[in-house]
């Protein structure tokens, strides 16, 4: 029987404890899963937690907690739920709480705080060196919102504020934070239910604008359509292929949006700015017309914001579409900046488009060079990735993957090698999926990301492709998929370095130093990662051929259950056609 139930069955009391009205709060809401850690101060929630129908997937870090929460929000569309403890617990999951945050991600941080009637008194692992019990504000700069509840009474009311303003608008993280002893005061029965969480209604687009939008993408002769990461699949998908393919327009994607489109569609230019191609590149800075779509113009997408190298307004006229008005204009100025549902704006800029242009427009011999281009640049990663030397080539490893994994499988990935690489030359099947830390570019995010995502998806071959940097980051993921029975795949590619840093050293100062893991006699040194998953209770797999990889994940992908292969892999940086200003800096040169 859950909370809510139980709640409702006993009627010999008016009151509850407002633990109990929380939760079933929660699952009034839908809430499926909490991720956290314990401590005294949550443990009355989490008791509460254990009589309801909620599971409480249960981390060693609040990091791999709030990562975990991130990738079950990512693959669900869902809010996720983290739990936390005062203090430490509340500055450990900070920066998973960031990375969600800063990827548009809907996540609810709870944690407990001190009892309320010691505050100020420096109580057991307050934070309050310059401001008396003020956790909330180690957050603030990143979440939408943090609540301090000081009153028992406004709980229900600001658990249904987090929940709302978590999802309404532009999506992002919020804190809710609850001193220990007002989870055991008395509620009337009634705030349970007192606070449903009202259906959002998003903003359309308005049909004039949506006119004039049509109007100036009609009159373009090179018009380019650029997608971020907040247009997902379904009816706004769909408008969008309808749109571009109706005016044979090209597309750029943000990293954030791999996978939105097939790597296969012949409008797909893929990524510009330091990952682009020279073609994706020059189309960007010839275009007359942008159409951007729920994107922010990130700094490597978009060159280090020199026109130069990728995008050049004007005289390009910038036509851009946010759920976020801050996001309007802030790196480029706009011709129409409209805020609202990308999936109501593209639906209707389509609608608009069609009725004054009934017939489909061509260009002549655009797709056939946007499909070559594509081919050549996925053909070459592919012959580099026929290599038979060991340690593997990084490109060796993204081919075996392609090759092994079933179609629908989806690649969790940390960062260097394993999320530029992918972003720029895995092609990523239509079934697929690939889920990555954007704004905060986090190492660690993949190992308990992909945890969360497998317990969303338990069908799913879910895959956390990582660096050996990454991985060591965040070990509790390993004991985490074991408990939950979660069969993720954490590839481990191991070049004993942070790699991306160490070859960005390098090259800006003629050597790497500080990033490069040795032992104490100056040797490379790495730990034993598939030992490290046996020791778990995982599989472990420990790479020692070219041919031995492959082998290895299949038996992985067959076996369902969770299992590290550690894979021995050179140290090669990513191929960047394209310009970043960050090598300028290390030479003195700034623009």
């Amino acid at each position: 029987m859950s909370v809510n139930e139980i709640i409702h069955a006993d009627t010999a009391s008016e009151t509850v404890t407002a633990a109990d009205a929380m939760v079933a709060q929660l699952e009034s809401y839908g809430v499926e899963y909490v991720f956290g850690t314990c401590g005294h101060t949550n443990i009355a929630l989490l008791d509460a937690i254990g009589r309801s129908t909620i599971q409480f997937v249960i981390a060693r870090h609040e990091q791999a907690a709030a990562h975990a929460a991130d990738g079950y929000a990512r693959a669900t569309g869902k809010p996720g739920v983290l739990l936390m403890h005062v203090g430490p617990g509340v500055t450990n999951a900070a920066t998973g709480v960031l990375t969600a945050a800063l990827d548009s991600v809907p996540l609810v941080a709870i944690t407990g705080d001190i009892p309320s009637y010691y505050h100020g008194r420096h109580p057991h692992q307050e934070v309050n060196l310059h401001h008396d019990a003020d956790q909330t504000a180690i957050y603030r700069p990143f979440v939408k919102r943090a609540w301090q509840v000081h009153r028992v009474e406004d709980l229900g009311r600001y658990t249904e504020r987090a929940f709302w303003t978590a999802t309404a608008g532009r999506p992002g993280a919020v804190l809710l934070s609850v001193p220990m002893d007002h989870f055991s005061r008395p509620v009337p029965r009634d705030v349970a239910t007192a606070y449903p969480l009202a259906a959002q209604e998003r903003p359309g687009l308005p049909a004039d604008v949506a006119a004039r939008i049509a109007d100036l993408l009609l009159a373009a002769e090179k018009p380019l359509v650029y997608i971020g990461g907040g247009l997902r699949r379904g009816p706004g998908l769909d408008a969008l292929r309808s749109l571009v393919e109706h005016l044979d327009v090209p597309v750029v994607h943000s990293l954030m949006a791999k996978g939105t489109l097939p790597d296969t569609y012949p409008l797909l230019l893929g990524m510009p700015g330091f990952w682009g191609l020279e073609l994706t590149n020059d189309y960007t800075r010839e275009a007359d017309v942008v159409l951007a779509l729920a994107t922010r113009f990130a700094e490597t997408d978009a060159s280090s914001w020199d026109r130069r190298y990728t995008w050049q307004f004007p005289p390009s006229r910038l036509i851009q579409i946010d759920l976020d008005p801050a996001e309007i204009g802030r790196n480029y100025p706009v011709t129409i900046g409209a805020v609202a549902d990308v999936t109501h704006a593209v639906q209707e800029i389509d609608t608009a488009v069609r009725d004054r242009q009934p017939t489909p427009r061509q260009r002549p011999g655009l797709r056939e060079s946007i499909t070559a281009t594509r081919r050549n640049l996925f053909r070459d990663s592919q012959q580099r990735g026929t290599s038979a030397n060991f340690p593997l080539r990084p490109e060796r490893i993204l081919a075996d993957l392609r090759d092994v994994l079933p179609p629908d499988a989806i690649l969790v990935t940390d960062v260097g090698w394993n999320k530029n690489g992918v972003a720029q030359c895995y092609e990523l099947p239509e079934q697929g999926r690939f889920i990555t830390p954007g704004g905060a570019s986090t190492m660690g995010f993949g190992p308990a990301a992909a945890v969360g995502v497998q317990i969303a998806r338990p069908d799913s071959t879910v895959v956390a492709l990582i660096g050996d940097g990454g991985m060591s980051a965040q070990l509790p993921a390993v004991p985490m998929a074991v408990e939950q029975g979660a069969p993720v795949i954490f590839v481990v590619m191991n070049n004993r370095s942070h790699g991306t840093i160490s070859d960005l050293q390098s090259a800006s100062f003629g050597r790497s130093y500080g990033c490069d893991f040795q032992g104490p006699d100056g040797q490379p040194y790495s730990p034993d990662f598939a030992a490290l998953g046996r020791a778990c209770g995982a599989d472990g797999y420990s790479i020692d051929s070219a041919d031995s990889f492959r082998e290895a994940l299949r038996a992985a992908v067959a076996a369902r259950r969770p299992a590290v292969l550690d894979v021995p892999m050179i140290n090669e940086p990513v191929p960047t056609p394209g310009h970043w200003n960050i090598k300028d800096i290390y030479q003195g040169i700034f623009e």
